[in-house]
């Protein structure tokens, strides 16, 4: 979940616990975080050569698969991004060099 509507799921988090939104981009709720003691922290993902290289094994074997909701050429990333923040992704969004 993410985006600017993430703050509706505030309410329904305990006192203490946290959330993480995946895309937090336009999150607006940090007021009514931290009234009501939920911590929210946007976590970046590292890569790992290792592990990319186990991951593009599996995808090449077929026991996993990308499922890409739209492409944009990277000319076009600011349509990519309006795209994220209508939200209802099915997939990722991918741009292409």
């Amino acid at each position: 979940m993410g985006g600017p509507e993430t703050g509706r799921f505030l309410p329904a988090i305990k006192r203490g616990e946290a959330l993480f939104p995946v895309f937090p981009l336009g999150f607006t709720g940090r007021d009514e975080a931290e009234r009501l003691g939920v911590t929210v922290s946007a976590v970046q993902v590292r890569s790992s050569g290792t592990q990319l290289v186990e991951v593009g094994r599996l995808l090449d074997d077929g026991a996993i698969r990308a499922v890409i909701d739209s492409s944009y050429k990277l000319a076009d990333a600011a349509q990519a991004h309006e795209r994220a923040a209508r939200g209802g992704i099915q997939g990722k969004i991918v741009l292409t060099v």
